[in-house]
């Protein structure tokens, strides 16, 4: 067994390796067919230096970003190949590679980037975080009360874009001497106002109920083995699939099955029942959704069920029906002194009672009058705009502060911020 599983991660490394060099070349003829960036024109970086494997995560913020740059010019900041080559073909916001170290200082030296957002931990943030004279704002990928959500590793960013109350709390539980007065800036959940964003749905609307399953990934370890695909998702989705009255929408987490091969089985199968479904009964129009776009699954879905995960608060936000799936492992951490104490848990079992569990708490007025409670707590103003207008006067918060902090020190003169020891020849990310 474990001859196996080297040999499968031997031949993994050499397609990862052999997929970063044909990326390089790609890339190579796309930026040459590229005119340079214009000099001193963006004041707002997001860096980003993962693969393109964890693009949700910054995916979630495109439109969002795209409306500041409207007032802010906006540049992402890509380090990896594979992500870059997705970034510019979709993207709303310009792209700057920046594999190596030498890249990343060339471009800073070309703009005034003042404001850095980061939307996850990844461990090369900090060869962007040594550069001073700048803030450094992590801005997350999603609000959840998951381990991730209480790293000390807040404290390394000047500041932090938090969702609101129940974000403040949780930190303060772990956070010492941390000032969240100035440094946790709450602005709800900015993405909220573009889940729809006039796009056209990918079916007809009729009186089927939609249900948007939402899994995650099976978790590296036990402790966030929240997945739900292997423990619940075949019945749920095969029982959903045979009733008739329900339409539903799969989206599984891009990561699904890449620890275990079970877990890889149970979302073939799902993807497969819902082909089948479609084949028997085109009428129905299930979807498998593995798009790029994250919102209008959230805003449409009559009732979502989705593990513990970001997926959870990205729901929240649209104050629907909201069921949460119970993780089957028992060495699975769950934090109960948030939303999940009140939450809607669905709790694996055959396709007729989950189908039942999904009925109860779509039609349940004191279920939904609960949630508006913890929508608030977590948000706060979730009238359209409202957090769009928040995320706005955060960043002219920080601009300002950094005019403020650049005429304080006006007479410093200039500082050498070249890295000597940054640069690697290891293969990147993909």
């Amino acid at each position: 067994m474990g001859l196996r599983k080297d040999a499968r991660r031997a031949v993994k490394l050499a397609k990862d390796i052999m997929w970063s060099r044909r990326a390089q070349r790609a890339l190579k003829a796309k930026l040459a067919e590229r005119p340079p960036l214009e000099p001193h024109r963006f004041k707002i970086g997001v860096y980003f230096a993962d693969g393109k494997v964890n693009l949700y995560q910054l995916r979630q913020w495109y439109a969002p970003l795209a409306e500041l740059a409207e007032t802010h010019p906006v540049l992402v900041l890509s380090r990896a190949s594979g992500a870059a080559l997705k970034l510019f073909d979709e993207s709303p916001l310009p792209v700057a590679y920046v594999r190596r170290v030498a890249d990343l200082e060339r471009v800073i030296h070309e703009q005034d980037l003042h404001v850095i957002l980061y939307v996850n931990q990844n461990a090369k943030n900090f060869q962007m975080m040594r550069y001073g004279r700048r803030w450094h704002v992590f801005v997350n990928h999603g609000e959840s009360d998951k381990m991730y959500m209480t790293t000390n590793q807040f404290k390394a960013y000047d500041y932090a874009l938090i969702a609101g109350d129940a974000a403040r709390a949780r930190l303060d539980k772990v956070l010492w001497d941390y000032d969240f007065d100035k440094r946790a800036i709450p602005i709800g959940r900015p993405q909220a106002d573009h889940y729809l964003d006039g796009a056209p749905l990918p079916y007809t609307p009729d009186e089927r109920e939609v249900v948007l399953y939402a899994p995650t990934w099976e978790g590296d370890r036990a402790a966030a083995a929240y997945g739900s695909i292997a423990s619940h998702g075949v019945a749920l989705v095969e029982g959903l699939l045979a009733t008739g009255r329900h339409r539903v929408i799969y989206r599984p987490h891009p990561r699904s099955g890449v620890v275990d091969e079970a877990y890889a089985a149970a979302n073939k199968r799902i993807i497969q029942a819902i082909e089948q479904a479609n084949a028997a009964d085109p009428g129905a129009q299930h979807v498998f959704d593995d798009g790029p776009k994250l919102g209008w699954q959230l805003a449409a879905a009559d009732v979502a069920i989705v593990d513990i995960s970001a997926m959870v608060y990205d729901r929240l936000a649209a104050g629907k029906p909201l069921l949460i799936t119970r993780p089957a492992n028992p060495a699975a951490q769950i934090d109960t002194g948030g939303y999940l104490q009140a939450c809607e848990w669905l709790v694996a079992g055959d396709g007729a009672a989950l189908v039942a569990r999904v009925d109860e708490v779509a039609h349940d007025a004191e279920a939904l009058a609960r949630l508006g409670y913890w929508v608030e707590r977590y948000f706060g103003d979730t009238t359209p705009g409202v957090t769009t207008a928040r995320f706005h006067a955060a960043i002219d918060h920080l601009m300002a502060e950094w005019d403020r902090f650049a005429a304080l020190h006006a007479e410093d003169g200039e500082v050498d911020e070249h890295d000597e020891e940054g640069e690697t020849d290891d293969e990147e990310l993909v």
